[in-house]
């Protein structure tokens, strides 16, 4: 995620290479075509350019205006798969610290099964970011599992509902050993359906792109437009006897409406592992610290920090 405000203008030219490629050769082409007089015939009144900037627009607007929708759902679901993180491990350090109060089960026992459950959730979290990043850094999960455990999970194909399903398991294992309370699992249950929903909705992102035809005529009338803009200015321009600004003047216009249809066309996707993405790294590592802190663990890992104005 962009944390900076202000740009590197030479990084943004690079980001919109073929867009002002194309801007620049066709208003340079046009205009000394113009001026050697073999174009004046067929210069087009601005009124095409207005029409067809317009239209494109409501466009880009349409199509930015749903993939920021994407992106926001994408950060209030991780959002929501952190606080119920949170709960979650209340949930297990509480009522299992409560069967060692009333000498249901060892403090030794309760511990043992506290991290167990605690750093599932934690794996759980990192399981989910690899999957929609598509990475397989999955040794990243290696600390938090069982050696037999750990096995298994790399025989699966969907990682983080393998470790879901695992905490169901486990949880009802606690209850027949008396971990947990008979009746824990009625408010534990709700919290890891939360997850599975949580994961389904982040599939569902990921899974089904903005629709294709939003994207492919956006671009199509974008490149329309930056051939056409010049036609447009050219006479224009010449009438004021000064031919040559229309190549700044149109490498302009079209560099503003080719970066709002990047800005779009970037934030459709958040979870790409790209600059632009939403950071879960960054929050996979929010629940890392705060679960372990809840156990009361010494050695916490350090906070990702933001670096060259970006946090993953």
């Amino acid at each position: 995620m962009i944390l900076r405000k202000v740009f590197n203008p030479l990084a943004v030219i690079r980001y919109m290479f073929i867009e002002i490629t194309i801007a620049t050769f066709v208003s340079v082409t046009i205009y000394f075509v113009y001026d050697n007089k073999h174009l004046e015939t067929i210069s087009l009144p601005f009124s095409i350019a207005a029409i067809l900037g317009s239209a494109l627009a409501i466009f880009i607007a349409f199509r930015n205006n749903n993939a920021y929708s994407r992106w926001w759902e994408a950060r209030t679901v991780w959002g929501n798969i952190i606080n119920n993180s949170r709960i979650f491990a209340r949930q297990i350090i509480v009522n299992a610290e409560n069967a060692a109060a009333i000498d249901k089960a060892s403090v030794q026992e309760v511990d043992v099964y506290k991290k167990e459950l605690v750093y599932r959730q934690i794996a759980f979290a990192h399981a989910l970011r690899l999957q929609l990043r598509q990475q397989n850094a999955w040794e990243e999960l290696k600390p938090f599992l069982s050696e037999k455990e750990y096995r298994e999970l790399l025989e699966k194909n969907n990682k983080a509902n393998f470790l879901i399903q695992t905490q169901g398991f486990k949880i009802k294992e606690g209850i027949r050993l008396e971990l947990l309370g008979a009746f824990d699992n009625i408010s534990i249950e709700p919290t890891l359906a939360g997850f599975s929903n949580y994961q389904g909705a982040c599939e569902r992102i990921k899974n089904t792109p903005l629709l294709r035809q939003y994207h492919y005529f956006t671009k199509l009338f974008l490149y329309v437009f930056m051939v056409l803009l010049p036609f447009c200015l050219i006479a224009d321009f010449s009438k004021m006897d000064a031919p040559a600004l229309m190549i700044p003047t149109s490498i302009l216009i079209s560099f503003v409406f080719g970066v709002m249809g990047k800005v779009g066309e970037v934030n459709e996707n958040p979870f790409e592992n790209q600059i632009t993405d939403i950071p879960m790294s960054s929050m996979c590592n929010t629940i890392e610290r705060d679960l372990k802190e809840m156990l009361i663990e010494l050695e916490i890992p350090a906070k990702l920090e933001p670096k060259d104005g970006f946090i993953h």
